[in-house]
């Protein structure tokens, strides 16, 4: 085991029980098995938590409707989300007459693997991750596109007109809310110095939650509609396309897609944890503090704060219109990372290696500033908005019609 492995203390510690039981011979197989441990708790644990997160997501829209949500299956209806699972595999899988097969087959689980792509290089505590990339944040962008290139053929290889419109308004809806999310990212590694999640937490002495308000905001906003959330689910619209890109689909096929939806919640909060909130740190004392709670406790806390903050606004905000959601994402987004982008990149030329005074002074200049951009875009979007018209204006018809 070399020195890199040997900073990773899951996998250090598995190898060292592997190589002590196995004989001589067999030590490439205490190498080999280490690695798939770490593997197989890992996507385990994003099915686990994929579940535990569509049974939080009914509970608390519930709770916010007014109604009590699932109840019946299990204590408080926690087992909901296994009959669900169990009802999606007993169901006929049909395939349209007219598919393309190979891609019909193909597009969920393309849609499925950048989820535990992106989960192989998160780290989940202290010295505890697959990979250690240092290319990780360049690794997310490339990772996360397959996700739009699963959603176009999916809908294409239905042969359905109204999956084909769901797929269209994919991908014009992830193209244009991937440019921002970029920018989004390259104020954090402008701070961190880094391309690598592990250094990205090691150099927040401060959460970069109050380093970079703007940037989190894009952020936030940006992986929404990148995960299809409220309010920019236009992509399955059920009042206008029925469904969209998955209407033709049906069984695990349809849960491979619904396992990405959700899933991607809980994979996306672990990366908010960790690029915004000092990930398996405790955000609340400085670095090299007693952490009081174990480090993996602190990253999952972390990360359930942002699922909640997730489905906080999928049960506070409508569905908007196709022409705003294209619009926030090139008037509002877009100017706010570019703004984001250049005031980092000021203080960044000005203190290279800040104090931490210095570092609380970039937080008031950024909350300055993130107060003046939300002051100044409300009004242009109060004033530049389509207001829809007081009463229904009757459309008259010729006479030959009538």
């Amino acid at each position: 085991m070399g020195p890199w492995l040997a900073q990773n203390s899951i996998y250090r510690n598995i190898y060292a029980f592997l190589d002590g039981v196995l004989p001589a011979p067999l030590g490439w197989l205490a190498y080999f098995l280490a690695g798939f441990t770490i593997m197989f708790l890992l996507i385990n644990g994003v099915l686990l938590l994929a579940a535990g997160m569509v049974y939080a997501e009914r509970r608390l829209l519930g709770r916010f409707q007014a109604r009590l949500g699932p109840n019946r299956v299990g204590p408080f209806g926690i087992l909901q989300p296994f009959a669900d699972i169990i009802k999606l595999i007993l169901k006929e899988d049909v395939v349209p007459r007219g598919a393309d097969v190979l891609l019909f087959t193909a597009a969920p689980v393309m849609m499925a693997a950048p989820l535990f792509l992106i989960t192989a290089v998160i780290p989940f505590g202290q010295n505890s991750y697959l990979a250690n990339l240092n290319i990780g944040v360049l690794y997310l962008v490339a990772v996360t596109g397959i996700s739009t290139l699963a959603i176009f053929l999916g809908g294409w290889a239905t042969g359905n007109k109204y999956a084909m419109f769901g797929a269209m308004r994919a991908v014009a809806q992830l193209i244009s809310y991937e440019v921002p999310l970029v920018l989004a990212l390259v104020g954090l590694v402008l701070l961190a110095g880094s391309l690598s999640l592990v250094q990205v937490v090691e150099a927040q002495r401060l959460p970069f939650l109050l380093l970079q308000p703007l940037g989190f905001f894009v952020f936030f906003a940006a992986t929404s509609a990148e995960l299809n959330r409220t309010p920019f689910d236009l992509m399955e619209a059920e009042s206008e396309i029925i469904a969209g890109y998955h209407i033709e689909y049906t069984g695990m096929r349809f849960g491979l897609f619904q396992l990405a939806e959700f899933g991607g919640v809980v994979v996306s909060s672990a990366l908010m944890a960790t690029l915004f909130l000092r990930g398996w740190e405790n955000p609340f004392v400085p670095q090299g503090w007693p952490q009081v709670l174990p480090s993996h406790l602190w990253f999952l806390l972390k990360t359930l704060l942002f699922v909640f903050l997730f489905i906080w606004v999928r049960a506070t905000w409508p569905r908007l219109r196709i022409d705003q959601v294209m619009g926030f994402a090139w008037k509002v987004l877009m100017p706010l990372a570019l703004i984001n982008l250049v005031v980092t990149g000021m203080e960044v030329w000005l203190w290279p290696q800040p104090t931490t005074a210095q570092l609380w002074g970039m937080v008031v200049i950024n909350w300055a500033v993130a107060g003046a951009c939300l002051v100044v875009f409300s009004t242009l979007m109060e004033r530049w908005g389509k207001r829809p018209t007081a009463s229904v204006v009757p459309v008259r018809l010729s006479a030959e019609v009538r």
